[in-house]
């Protein structure tokens, strides 16, 4: 996942957490807000009702003129009086004006309010559950009770106060054993909040479309400003790490780099150590280079003069001995005895000079690879002769089980092999064992020789492979035969490596492919069509 994706993601999570809490606590607020409201409403109409009934009981009670719709209460004592003009007037004590004035309010869709008790005196005035529960409850204590509940309408306040007993209520109610101070009921309020709460959904769905609109606002604000001032520049840096060295080698910077190295804040600051960097690694680059010519040159002149040596004392001695055999023939020039005998020394001193020819020869050649079908453990039994005619001290032992033929070029194998026996048998001048073990791995051919002698040093190990390089002494040796083994191992396609231990011995490995398949198809495509 891209950085940039990341930290979209986290500001993301961190706004939308944020925003949440807020809308959460938001809801919260205006939900005990209008609660808050509705209860203060609901005490004050509570306290104008209790006025009302105060005034209306101070006053022994409120008489209507009769008619129609005013019927009188049956539950008083004096329900209707006749005055001296012959009009009937019918009382209103303070439940039946709470009662009505209730009813009024309630068609103007305000509110609804009324007296009750657990033993009312007109059944009218019975109380529901929600009254009921709260009258028991103020014999425990209670001053009030406040609740929010469901109703066919929708959602409503319901408050409830207790109804104390007064001078002025004995008058109606002292038959019934009350006392001053008693509880005789409660005052119930009931008043409706749908609306209030119809208001809040569409301010909560208000803020939940401003905090989606600012979440994608911030989140493409962030991806723009993040994308144009860190990922673009990053990605910037980043082609022209790709461009060093090769396009800044003569010390090129483009217009942008410069510009980006220009800025002043911490992309700038990198871009500008970058640049140090590169102007650093350039002149370390320089040094180095500098350096290893003059070590190239160095290494060359030493080679040149180890393979002068060595191939001047070659061919020096045989030269030696050739020139001393005709000088002598040419004093004794009847002598055939003399003439049989040094043409044989003749004949072995060239010989000795081929062969050192030979070998720089073929340590500079580039010949194609001459594939053929080759069982190469008879091969190899074969070089084991050869390297082991008049050798008395060394032990030859062979593990051979490739156990068929192979295509590869068995020349440069031979030599690779009689090659690395040389070297084995020049190791082990006070005698011991020789190992050429050969077994297949899928389709590649392992060869490994394995000696007891001397072994090589940490020192010269890595550089045994070097054209020239050799640790014997002037005249035993040019210092080509391994380096031209290792070139004949990877001109057929494998790879030559060696594990030694000073004084335990040496083991060189080659691997090799099977080249049939290229084999078959180059014979294929030499076919006449």
């Amino acid at each position: 996942m891209l950085l940039k994706t990341k930290f979209i993601i986290f500001i993301g999570v961190v706004v939308v957490i944020s925003y949440g809490i807020t809308f959460y606590r938001t809801s919260g607020f205006q939900e005990e807000l209008v609660i808050a409201q509705a209860s203060m409403q609901a005490r004050m109409m509570h306290s104008q009702i209790l006025l009302t009934r105060k005034w209306v009981a101070d006053h022994n009670g409120i008489f209507l003129l009769k008619e129609e719709g005013v019927e009188p209460n049956p539950f008083l004592d004096t329900p209707e009086i006749v005055v001296p003009d012959g009009q009937n007037l019918v009382q209103r004590n303070p439940a039946m004006v709470t009662r009505e004035l209730s009813l009024y309010a309630a068609e103007a869709g305000l509110c609804r309010y009324g007296v009750t008790s657990l033993d009312p005196i007109n059944p009218a005035n019975a109380p529901d559950d929600f009254e009921a529960r709260s009258l028991r409850s103020f014999r425990d204590g209670v001053t009030e009770v406040l609740e929010v509940e469901n109703a066919g309408a929708g959602r409503q306040l319901r408050y409830i106060a207790p109804l104390y007993v007064e001078d002025s209520c004995l008058e109606c109610h002292a038959y019934q054993g009350y006392s001053v101070g008693d509880i005789r009921g409660g005052l119930s309020v009931t008043i409706p909040v749908e609306s209030m709460y119809r208001s809040i959904h569409r301010n909560n769905q208000m803020l939940l479309f401003i905090a989606i609109l600012t979440i994608l606002i911030v989140s493409v604000s962030l991806f723009l400003l993040i994308d144009l001032l860190v990922v673009r520049r990053i990605q910037f840096l980043a082609s022209e790490m790709d461009r060093f060295p090769d396009e800044s080698a003569a010390g090129e910077t483009s217009f942008l780099m410069k510009s980006q190295a220009g800025s002043h804040d911490e992309m700038g600051q990198l871009a500008s150590k970058f640049q140090e960097l590169c102007q650093r690694l350039m002149r370390s680059r320089e040094d180095l280079k500098k350096t290893r010519e003059q070590v190239f040159q160095s290494e060359k002149l030493a080679a040149l003069g180890r393979l002068v040596a060595g191939v001047g004392h070659e061919i020096n001695n045989p030269l030696g001995g050739m020139l001393n055999c005709v000088k002598a023939m040419n004093e004794s020039p009847g002598d055939h005895g003399l003439y049989q005998r040094y043409l044989g020394l003749i004949d072995k001193g060239l010989n000795r000079i081929k062969h050192t020819v030979h070998q720089l020869l073929n340590f500079g050649r580039m010949e194609p690879l001459k594939l053929k079908n080759v069982d190469v453990d008879p091969m190899i039994s074969e070089c084991l002769e050869l390297l082991g005619y008049g050798v008395k001290h060394i032990e030859f032992r062979k593990q051979f089980e490739l156990a068929k033929n192979v295509v590869i070029d068995g020349e440069a194998l031979r030599q690779v092999v009689m090659n690395l026996g040389i070297n084995a048998i020049h190791a082990m001048a006070g005698g011991g064992v020789l190992t050429i073990h050969t077994w297949f791995e899928g389709d590649m051919i392992h060869l490994q020789v394995s000696d007891t002698g001397t072994g090589i040093s940490e020192n010269n190990i890595q550089r045994i492979f070097d054209p020239f390089f050799t640790t014997k002494d002037v005249g035993e040796g040019t210092g080509l035969g391994l380096s031209v083994s290792y070139s004949l191992v990877e001109r057929m396609g494998g790879n030559i490596s060696v594990e030694s231990t000073r004084g335990e011995g040496t083991s060189f490995h080659i691997v090799i492919p099977d080249l049939r398949k290229d084999f078959e198809e180059r014979e294929e495509g030499e076919k006449p069509a």
